[in-house]
């Protein structure tokens, strides 16, 4: 089983700031793919994808000519504003670029939207249109109060592949399961959807997070999706705010161990492979 760590970043702080990264973050340092590929390595993961971290223009080109340069990664998930006029241009112009080919989705940092419903804006729709017509998925970060507007934004694009990223950031620490895992499961009716997962343990509670406060979100998402449609992320570095790199992976395991070998091949693997084209 070859396996994929779906959502990892990488940044240098020299080169660009950070600024969600609070001044006094154990994450205000460089992360580099030197810092991951003996991690990768030694929790058996033979490829990755790359997803952006801030909404500037500068950054897509720089990851997709990291990943010509590095046999780990296998695709990008970049970021370009979906709202230009042009957008099928930049996006075909992204894809030109040395390493453009690993170009595989785009992503906003919608969470940080103060609209619930900034996917559905007509300038938004037809810039998510434009990534569908390029071939391309589209990754969510939501919190739980914009999924409703995440189900509607694929249900009018059907021929969109909308893929939910840390489970959309359930509420681990305080145990709460809904509303978030009925808008989670209105979002798997729909058959463009994925889930990754991957953020859940900088959810819970950072010092003290268990699998047994895990386990009812990744059973909700498994039990949704189905492992079909359910992809691991490890979310490297955030998630060194709550667990190693082995132990985000090694928990994954664990919530995985009642499939078989098949499904569990789907999820850390196949469903990233054939999601993003890998």
């Amino acid at each position: 089983m070859t396996v994929v760590d779906a959502h990892h970043h990488v940044w240098d702080l020299s080169v660009r700031e950070q600024d969600w990264i609070t001044p006094d973050s154990p994450l205000r340092r460089n992360f580099t793919m030197a810092d991951l590929a003996p991690e990768a390595a030694a929790a058996s993961v033979a490829r990755t994808v790359l997803v952006q971290t801030v909404t500037v223009p500068e950054e897509t080109p720089e990851f997709l000519a990291l990943a010509a340069g590095h046999e780990l990664i296998a695709g990008v998930v970049g970021w370009t504003d979906l709202t230009r006029p042009d957008v099928a241009d930049e996006l075909a112009r992204l894809r030109q670029l040395p390493g453009g080919t690993h170009l595989k989705g785009i992503r906003h940092q919608v969470q940080g939207e103060p609209d619930p419903e900034w996917l559905l804006r007509p300038d938004v729709r037809r810039g998510l249109a434009a990534v569908a017509d390029a071939g391309l998925v589209y990754d969510l970060v939501v919190l739980p109060h914009q999924l409703p507007a995440c189900v509607k934004a694929a249900e009018s694009l059907p021929h969109l592949t909308f893929v939910l990223d840390h489970l959309g950031k359930p509420p681990i620490a305080s145990g709460a399961l809904e509303p978030w895992a009925t808008h989670v499961r209105a979002l798997a009716a729909l058959p463009n959807t994925v889930c990754k997962l991957s953020g859940m343990v900088t959810e819970a509670d950072l010092a003290a997070w268990t699998l047994h406060d895990l386990r009812p979100y990744a059973d909700t998402v498994l039990d949704a999706f189905g492992p079909h449609r359910l992809m691991f992320g490890s979310d490297w570095p955030v998630c060194t705010l709550a667990a190693t790199y082995g132990e985000v992976v090694s928990a994954a395991r664990d919530l995985t161990a009642g499939l078989g070998p098949s499904e569990r091949a789907e999820v850390f693997g196949g469903t990233a492979t054939r999601t993003y084209g890998l």
